[in-house]
């Protein structure tokens, strides 16, 4: 289910960074409620399957999603021109979260630390 939640929250991100786009440096009201709306999805849905995937691939996956499907629209929606910089960039992203899917720790541990992580901050209150 953590991967259906990664999903809807990349498909409200680049819905609201086209609202981004679309509202002209917020300028145009409905773009930029599309913004608030779409984001407050996104970052929600991101939430929620941080329970079940590790931080380190879920914005790994997310991020690297998000960015080579806004290229896709730009050049397709915005008519904005790519280049082998992007190119280059959108291929070591992916590669990154390759990278970070093969060698990412196993998905029961993400809660141990966690677990770890709350024992640090309880020590450090006493």
């Amino acid at each position: 289910m953590g991967y259906i939640y990664l999903m809807v929250s990349i498909i409200s991100e680049l819905i609201g960074t086209s609202m981004v786009k679309a509202s002209e440096g917020f300028t145009k009201v409905f773009p930029v409620f599309g913004v608030f709306v779409s984001f407050s999805i996104a970052f929600f849905f991101l939430s929620l399957s941080l329970k079940t995937i590790p931080l380190n691939a879920a914005y790994a996956i997310w991020s690297g999603l998000g960015t080579i499907a806004t290229v896709i629209i730009s050049v397709l929606i915005w008519k904005e021109r790519i280049t082998i910089g992007s190119v280059i960039g959108i291929l070591l992203i992916v590669t990154g979260v390759v990278v970070l899917n093969l060698w990412s720790p196993a998905h029961n541990t993400s809660s141990n630390s966690v677990n770890t992580l709350s024992n640090v901050v309880e020590k450090g209150k006493k």
